[in-house]
């Protein structure tokens, strides 16, 4: 018999209605809540959004909200200093929760957000079990990507691979992985990772998920009878979502198709870069660029696409994948991140990731076979559709969350 417990949540990005960070906090605990008890420790900052869901919160939540006075933060502007600010509250959220295990005697904590592994988690030490992820992180761009990025874009990645250098080096992050009971990864690449760190155990469980009411209302909507073949990337314009890959291969691409069109929407510190390319190439007048959107918008422009090209160099989710394959678009990505878990041969193309020449080239052709033949697009729609109900259905993932946390108290 399964037992109801108690669980405590460290979720620093919680938010209703979005994807990412806040999407998995705010899905995890809305799953959790299914089959226990849960407290939840997450920032003030998120209270706006969570209480602006009035319907569908289950009673079994019990939200606790925690900041550090507007003079110790005010330093703090965007993600100037979130690494840091994460880091400090961590450590007060630590003695809070604490105190509360007191009261409480939970029967499982869980560290959700933020969900990288080489940052901490200080409830590893409040003594009982520990499930500490989904963590990404360990996702690493390929050498020879690198020149094609910008000189901002290059730096970013070294900043990166410094931080993750750095903070592997950290005992406390040394010990929130050792200390854990069950470590959850985003994808391989950082599962792996977590194990020569010294992880006890590891699953490698996707973060992303899709409700089954976007499922039933994705299901019933028509194919596009658009007669131009619309691309579309999602997402913000960063170097490392990899959007100038799939911009290089829509310029051989529109020689064959010249009546097709690539949206962007988004927005982002690259999108002067696109524009600029897209002009270099003498294909700006094919380019539509959509500032970011609301998103019952951005699925409106989502199902007038054919396909979604999705081509993220270190993406250890990518919930607009799951949700253009919910709408029965195939999905273009390379073969790396959490992309390449979700969409298989009979739901799109995920192609090598050798070097950008190579990934450009079959971006391309998978372009002209899709834009070729509309049956192919079709079959692969309507596979993928098949595989979100199965196993990115956010009811389905909870069930499979309640079964690691009973096992994990066994």
């Amino acid at each position: 018999m399964q037992k109801k417990l108690k669980v405590l949540v460290s979720a620093y990005a919680c938010e209703s209605g979005k994807g990412s960070e806040p999407g998995v906090g705010w899905n995890w605990v809305k799953q959790i809540a299914r089959f226990h008890e849960v407290w939840v420790i997450t920032r003030s900052s998120n209270r706006e959004s969570i209480e602006s869901q009035k319907t569908g919160i289950s009673s079994n939540i019990h939200w606790v909200y925690f900041d550090f006075p507007p003079w110790l933060r005010s330093w703090k502007k965007g993600q100037r200093g979130v690494h840091l600010y994460y880091y400090l509250w961590q450590i007060a959220v630590y003695f809070l929760a604490r105190r509360m295990h007191k009261e409480v005697k939970f029967d499982i904590v869980h560290h959700l957000t933020f969900g990288v592994y080489w940052l901490p988690s200080f409830l590893s030490f409040i003594p009982t079990a520990f499930i500490y992820g989904p963590l990404g992180g360990a996702e690493r761009t390929p050498r020879e990507f690198y020149k094609s990025f910008s000189l901002k874009g290059k730096i970013y990645e070294w900043l990166r691979d410094t931080a993750r250098w750095f903070g592997e080096k950290d005992p406390f992050v040394l010990l929130s992985i050792r200390r854990a009971k069950l470590v959850l990864a985003k994808v391989q690449e950082t599962g792996d990772r977590l194990s020569v760190l010294g992880a006890k155990e590891v699953l490698v469980f996707p973060e992303s998920g899709i409700s089954i009411k976007e499922i039933e209302k994705h299901s019933v909507i028509k194919d596009s009878e658009s007669k131009n073949f619309k691309i579309v990337s999602i997402g913000r314009l960063l170097h490392w979502k990899g959007f100038h890959l799939g911009l290089l291969a829509y310029s051989r691409f529109i020689k064959e198709f010249s009546s097709s069109e690539y949206w962007f929407i988004g927005n982002g510190p690259e999108r002067q870069n696109l524009e600029l390319m897209a002009q270099k190439l003498g294909v700006l007048d094919k380019v539509k660029f959509f500032d970011e959107l609301p998103h019952d918008e951005v699925l409106e422009k989502l199902y007038e696409c054919d396909v979604l090209v999705h081509p993220s160099i270190h993406d250890s989710g990518g919930w607009v994948c799951l949700e253009a394959m919910a709408f029965g678009k195939p999905v273009l990505c390379l073969d790396l991140g959490g992309p390449a878990m979700q969409v298989t041969e009979d739901t799109g193309f995920k192609v090598p990731a050798k070097s950008p020449e190579q990934s450009v080239e079959d971006l391309a052709n998978a372009m002209i076979q899709l834009a070729g033949d509309s049956g192919l697009g079709k079959t692969m729609g309507e596979a993928a559709r098949e595989r979100v109900l199965e196993h990115f259905d956010w009811d389905k993932k909870g069930e499979w969350i309640n079964k690691i946390y009973q096992e994990a108290i066994i």
